[in-house]
């Protein structure tokens, strides 16, 4: 439960620095904070498909598919 808590609140952290425009460093950092805690958190509950999600939003965040 902690986990998805903290993967959660990372989210809206992300959302928040996008609404008030932070500089796209601070956004990257914050993305790469939450594939650490959503891979915590396949590890406890997320079985395989957590794995999968974790896996792409890696390999999203390393060709730079996520817009910042």
């Amino acid at each position: 439960m902690e986990e998805s808590r903290a993967v959660l609140e990372r989210l809206e952290r992300i959302e928040a620095l996008d609404r008030t425009g932070a500089a796209p460093v601070e956004i990257v950092a914050e993305l790469r904070a939450l594939v650490d805690e959503a891979t915590a958190w396949s590890r406890v509950e997320g079985g395989a498909a957590g794995e999968r999600a974790v896996g792409e939003l890696r390999s999203a965040l390393a060709n730079d598919m996520i817009a910042v």
